[in-house]
């Protein structure tokens, strides 16, 4: 009897010892409370306590205590980013995720053609508007982009697929335009006709002024002879960055008011360059204006099917002018004829 008596006192003893590891396992693997899909920021500076109380707070956790003693035990180092928790993810799925640093990205496109305000739509999740702007035009920025006497960012970020998340701060993000910029397209600007940020300009043109690339060697040979002889670049896109600037945000095509507008952006009405690139301009824009190609030509104007007619005087260029607007015409006609 005594010795019945011993056994079952040990075997309570021993499921008495077995109650914490056991609860523990249980807190751990239990799934969670969280009954959607949820975002978790892990920002700059946040310590481990602050993201236990922070999960407990948000439904996500149950128990801030028992995460917080398990972070210091595994001496977890927190990766800053956006996480995703799964409904239901119980504790050990959630730290698991915390510890591998299991970091959502959004990947943003900012494309070749794209200028300030494309990029700042396409970054507005990250970045507020207002911020942007300011941002937009910082000097330390510029600098970083390597060209510290640049009045805006206009055409120093690199055409790229951005990896972000929401836990970045907008300078950062902003900061990772101009680092890309420095690092992929600052050293591609060297060994042309021009100086590295006019290269940068003129390339920019080329890049607004026709969608097949294999123009823009001519198209740059166009402005480049203009410049050199003191004629206007008379570039349309010009005249609509001016609009774009000066705040009618009308994307169309340009209209004679934008031509005949004073502004120092439209070449219409300065002599020279724009002040600043007026676009990003592709590796194919760049690569042209460093290296224009050669001959006679100083005019251009569109064909009506894609592409441009090229003159090397005005006659022959008005001759062109007149073939776009009987192609015009033909166009208008085809659209407006009944089927």
């Amino acid at each position: 009897m005594a010795r019945r008596s011993t056994s079952l006192r040990l075997l309570a003893a021993c499921a008495i010892l077995a109650l914490p590891p056991l609860w523990g396992w249980w807190s751990w693997t239990r799934g969670g409370p969280l009954q959607q899909e949820a975002t978790v920021l892990v920002r700059k500076g946040a310590t481990v306590d602050q993201i236990a109380d922070q999960l407990e707070r948000e439904g996500v956790i149950r128990n801030a205590a028992f995460f917080k003693l398990w972070a210091r035990v595994r001496k977890l180092q927190l990766l800053r980013g956006e996480y995703t928790i799964a409904p239901g993810a119980s504790l050990g799925d959630v730290a698991g995720k915390l510890r591998r640093g299991e970091i959502r990205f959004t990947q943003v496109v900012i494309p070749p053609g794209a200028h300030a305000w494309n990029v700042q739509k396409r970054v507005k999740e990250f970045v507020p508007e207002e911020v942007f702007w300011r941002l937009w035009k910082s000097p330390r920025l510029a600098r970083t982009a390597g060209f510290e006497k640049a009045e805006s960012l206009e055409g120093l970020v690199a055409p790229a697929t951005y990896n972000l998340h929401h836990a970045m701060e907008p300078e950062e993000v902003m900061l990772a335009l101009a680092e890309a910029f420095a690092e992929r397209v600052r050293p591609k600007l060297e060994g042309g006709v021009l100086p590295p940020y006019e290269t940068l300009i003129l390339a920019s043109l080329a890049e607004k002024e026709s969608n097949v690339p294999e123009e823009y060697p001519r198209i740059a040979g166009v402005y480049y002879r203009r410049l050199k002889k003191g004629m206007r670049l008379q570039c349309d896109p010009t005249s609509l960055y001016a609009r774009w600037v000066g705040g009618d945000l009308r994307f169309s095509a340009p209209l004679l008011e934008d031509v005949r507008r004073p502004h120092r952006f439209n070449t219409y009405t300065i002599e020279g360059l724009p002040p600043t690139p007026i676009a990003i301009p592709s590796e194919s824009a760049i690569s042209a204006a460093k290296a224009p190609l050669e001959g006679g030509d100083l005019y251009f104007v569109a064909t009506g099917r894609g592409g441009h007619h090229f003159a090397q005087t005005l006659p022959q260029h008005n001759r062109n002018v007149e073939r776009y607007r009987q192609e015009m015409k033909k166009v208008r006609r085809k659209a407006t004829s009944p089927t």
